[in-house]
């Protein structure tokens, strides 16, 4: 079978919606970090219907900073692939044409410095996840000894963290009298834009201090919102493209039907207009970012866990168990949304049923396993916020604990039949030692794990309250198991 290219676009007519202009025709405006699924069904979607709508040189070259699996897919084909848009009815097939051609980091990192220095380029952006950032969890600021920023700092012609391309491209704007930048975070981090300019900045005193000074007057880091659930592509998934387009692609993304994108409107130059095509244009993006956090991420995280607990493989499959479904119900409704300032006349309560409806899609089968992946990035992200404040507030915790105690029981690594499995985590190593040191003791691996201060702070680690309702939980777990403790324990206090 053919491989989808230009050449062989014409051919797909009637089978797939083709892109309505040539891409041949516009230039690269966008370098984005971290090419993954995720950007290829969302901020490279919006920038395709934009460039359908009204054209402009905003192409996007993406840059892979590990390995060439998606270079090594998309430029073949041109740049062209196929977003599934999935649903319970059926499945709508985009060729997608925004992508111009990926690089990779480490074969040549001076053609990904060369890149974010051409003259039409005005934006980057990023999705290269929390890890990605070389942040301490416990403080969300830049850890100047982190590997990657150590390396960085003496070799920044050749860096390995996207924070170094950035900062070894903007030394060169700065030193060849070029315009700044619009570097846009896309990443589920609180106060992505935040985060980034002050990681940037402090990167930036460490290497210069006059390019410190360029940053602030010269480069912008609006904060976003992203939300779209974008599973893993399965081999499965590739042939039911093929066999739906008629030609073979090896870099199609499923995608579910919904997707929003929140910006704030802090630009340094030109931006495309992707308030055009859906995305919406906001002066604080903080509530948005806060709700999606909390209500969609929370809730996932804790499906995830929960869910693979109990041998649900997918997110579709964990809430059809009606035990499970109310507890994220209640969650949702009692623990996180009583947590958000939101503005006046949005409707909480239609978002976390909206959510509900997009957790069942079964056209989508989202993994488990796959958002379970990264705990000790995301829960101080999603998670911890919320139980603060409903700590500080003496509200219910029911849920949020639950959630937590299943990811440290999930980080044993030990189904509830006995089965092994690897938990794909920054700190997997030393969840192996921790449990290794207290096999058996519920109480010794509460403490060694609140003892993690890149996950709990020392406050919210000390909390009585707290603690007392994550060992009930993982006793319960440890000694019942988990559709036990839905069945037993959470169904009859709802």
């Amino acid at each position: 079978m053919a491989r989808l290219s230009v050449v062989n676009l014409s051919s797909l007519t009637g089978k797939a919606q083709l892109p309505t202009f040539d891409p041949a025709n516009h230039k690269v405006g966008i370098v984005h970090l971290g090419i993954g699924a995720f950007h290829r069904a969302h901020q490279a979607w919006y920038t395709h219907k934009l460039l359908e709508q009204q054209g402009g040189d905003w192409r996007i070259r993406g840059v892979s900073l590990r390995t060439a699996g998606v270079r090594d897919t998309l430029n073949p084909q041109d740049g062209l692939y196929t977003v599934a848009v999935k649903s319970s009815e059926g499945t709508e097939h985009h060729i997608i044409g925004a992508v111009e051609s990926v690089l990779v980091a480490p074969e040549n990192p001076a053609a990904v410095i060369d890149s974010l220095c051409e003259e039409n380029v005005h934006v980057v952006s990023l999705t290269i996840t929390e890890k990605g950032y070389c942040l301490t969890n416990s403080t969300g600021e830049l850890d100047p000894s982190h590997e990657s920023i150590v390396h960085d700092l003496g070799h920044l012609e050749s860096p390995q963290s996207a924070l170094g391309f950035l900062i070894a491209a903007c030394r060169r704007r700065m030193q060849t009298a070029m315009p700044g930048l619009t570097i846009m975070s896309c990443d589920n981090l609180a106060g992505n834009g935040a985060k980034l300019e002050a990681a940037m900045t402090d990167f930036a005193a460490l290497v210069d201090p006059a390019l410190k000074l360029w940053l602030k007057d010269n480069v912008t880091f609006p904060s976003t919102m992203v939300d779209r659930i974008v599973p893993a592509t399965t081999p499965e998934n590739k042939a039911a493209v093929a066999a739906a387009i008629g030609v073979e692609d090896q870099a199609c993304v499923m995608a579910e039907p919904f997707t929003q994108w929140v910006v704030e409107e802090k630009f340094a130059g030109p931006v495309p207009d992707w308030a055009k095509v859906g995305a919406t244009f906001v002066a604080d993006v903080e509530p948005f970012e806060d709700m999606k956090l909390r209500i969609l991420n929370a809730a996932h995280s804790t499906i995830a866990y929960v869910g693979c607990l109990a041998g649900y493989p997918t997110v579709a499959e964990a809430v059809a168990d009606s035990a499970l479904r109310q507890l994220i119900d209640h969650m949702m409704a009692n623990e996180l949304a009583p947590t958000l300032q939101m503005p006046d006349g949005f409707d909480t309560d239609a978002y976390a049923k909206s959510l509900l409806e997009r957790f069942t899609n079964r056209g989508l089968p989202h993994k488990t396993r796959q958002i379970a992946m990264d705990g000790s990035q995301k829960i101080p992200q999603r998670m911890l916020p919320a139980l603060r404040h409903q700590l500080n507030q003496g509200g219910s915790i029911d849920g949020l604990t639950l959630g937590i105690a299943s990811w440290i029981r999930y980080c044993e690594g030990v189904e509830e039949n006995g089965d092994r499995y690897a938990v794909d985590d920054p700190m997997a190593p030393l969840f192996q030692r921790i449990n290794a040191e207290t096999q058996g003791d519920v109480s010794a691996r509460l403490e060694s794990f609140l003892a993690l201060r890149d996950v709990f702070d020392q406050t919210l680690a000390s909390n009585n309250t707290l603690r007392k309702k994550l060992l009930f939980w993982l006793t319960e777990l440890s000694e019942k198991g988990v559709r036990a403790v839905l069945a037993e324990r959470i169904v009859p206090r709802l």
